[in-house]
C-alpha cells in the first residue's frame, strides 16, 4: 500500500509535464535554449548556427532573406519568386535525387510537414549523410512568433527575429487603431477553397489577418477540418448568411485557383448580398496564409477592401 501510494505521488509531480508533451504532438517547440522539437519530432541541438541552408518551403526563404542570410541561403525551390534575390540562389525540389543535395553540401534543409510525410525516403536518406532536417509550419499567431524566434537561433539571429516580432506586433497594432472607431464593421466570408466550399477556420492566420484589418468573419464557426486551418463549410450554409454577407473575399494561388467570374456565377450565390453589390475581391494566398511579414500586406489589402476611404486616409499617417 505504501508503495502504491508513492507511486500515486511521483504521478501526480510528473503528470503535468507528460501532458504538456502529450499536447505538443504534431507541433514544434524549444524543449530547452538549445534543443528543437520539430514537427516530426525531430529532437535537434543546436551546437552552432548553420551557414548552408536549403529552403524547400517559401515561408521559410523569405523569412530567412528577411534575417539577412543572403549568402547563407544555398537553395530554393521552383516556387520562390520573392524577394527577387531568389533567383540567384540553385533550384532544389523533393523529386530531386539525394545526391543533387549531398553535392551542395548544406548542413540544414528547411521543410514542412507536407513534404516530410510525402518524400520521408528522400529526408531519411539525407538525415543518414548527416544533414539536419527540420520540419515546420506554424498554425496561428502565436506559433509563427516562436517560428520566427526559432529561425533566429538556427541561424544565429536572434536579435533580428526579436526585431522583427516586435516590428510586426506594432504594426498590427497600428493597423488596429485604424479601424478602431469603424462603426458598422463589414461581415466578410472569405473563401479558402471555392471548389469545395471550404472557409478559413478561427484563429488561422487568414482568419487573424481579416480580424486585424476590421472585418467580421462570417464563418468562424466553421470546425477544422484533419486537424488543419481549413474548414469544410458548404454552399448551404454560406447561403443561409447570403444576406449578411458585405463582403465576399476569396484567396488565389496554388490550393485555389479562382476567378471573379467563378464566384459570380456560381450557381445560388446570385442572391449573396455582396455578389449583389459588387463586393467581392480576390487576394493574392501569399500575403493571408503564409507566416511572413507580408501579411501586413494581406491586412493592408483587405482593410482596403472594406472600407476603402477610410482605410486609405488613415493609412498615410502610419
Amino acid at each position: 500500500m505504501k508503495l502504491f501510494k508513492n507511486y500515486c505521488l511521483i504521478l501526480f509531480f510528473f503528470l503535468p509535464a507528460i501532458l504538456v508533451h502529450a499536447g505538443d504532438k504534431g507541433s514544434f517547440y524549444m524543449l530547452e535554449e538549445k534543443t528543437l522539437v520539430d514537427q516530426k519530432g525531430r529532437h535537434v541541438t543546436i551546437h552552432k548556427p548553420f551557414q548552408r541552408i536549403i529552403s524547400l518551403y517559401g515561408a521559410h526563404t523569405e523569412n530567412l532573406f528577411y534575417l539577412g542570410l543572403d549568402q547563407e541561403i544555398i537553395g530554393v525551390t521552383q516556387a520562390d519568386k520573392y524577394p527577387e534575390r531568389v533567383f540567384t540562389k540553385k533550384v532544389f525540389s523533393q523529386g530531386d535525387d539525394p545526391e543533387k543535395y549531398l553535392v551542395a553540401k548544406p548542413d540544414l534543409v528547411l521543410i514542412r510537414p507536407m513534404l516530410d510525410r510525402g518524400y520521408a525516403r528522400l529526408f531519411d536518406r539525407l538525415e543518414k549523410s548527416g544533414i539536419t532536417v527540420i520540419s515546420l509550419q506554424p498554425k496561428n499567431i502565436e506559433e509563427m512568433f516562436l517560428y520566427w524566434k526559432i529561425l533566429g537561433i538556427l541561424t544565429g539571429r536572434k536579435k533580428e527575429s526579436g526585431l522583427m516580432i516586435e516590428k510586426f506586433k506594432q504594426s498590427v497594432d497600428a493597423y488596429r487603431r485604424i479601424t478602431s472607431n469603424v462603426e458598422n464593421r463589414c461581415n466578410v466570408y472569405f473563401e479558402a477553397i471555392h471548389t469545395k466550399m471550404k472557409t478559413f477556420t478561427r484563429g488561422s492566420m487568414a482568419d487573424f489577418v481579416l480580424t486585424a484589418s476590421g472585418g467580421i468573419n462570417v464563418a468562424d464557426d466553421g470546425a477544422p477540418s484533419r486537424g488543419t486551418n481549413i474548414a469544410i463549410y458548404g454552399k448551404e450554409r454560406i447561403l443561409s448568411k447570403a444576406s449578411q454577407i458585405d463582403v465576399f473575399i476569396s484567396q488565389k494561388g496554388a490550393m485555389n485557383r479562382v476567378t471573379l467570374e467563378m464566384i459570380k456565377k456560381e450557381p445560388g450565390f446570385h442572391i449573396i448580398k455582396a455578389i449583389q453589390n459588387g463586393r467581392v475581391f480576390i487576394v493574392d494566398e501569399k500575403i493571408v496564409s503564409r507566416p511572413t511579414m507580408r501579411l501586413l500586406c494581406g491586412i493592408s489589402a483587405i482593410g482596403n477592401y472594406l472600407y476603402p476611404d477610410f482605410f486609405k486616409e488613415r493609412q498615410k499617417k502610419l
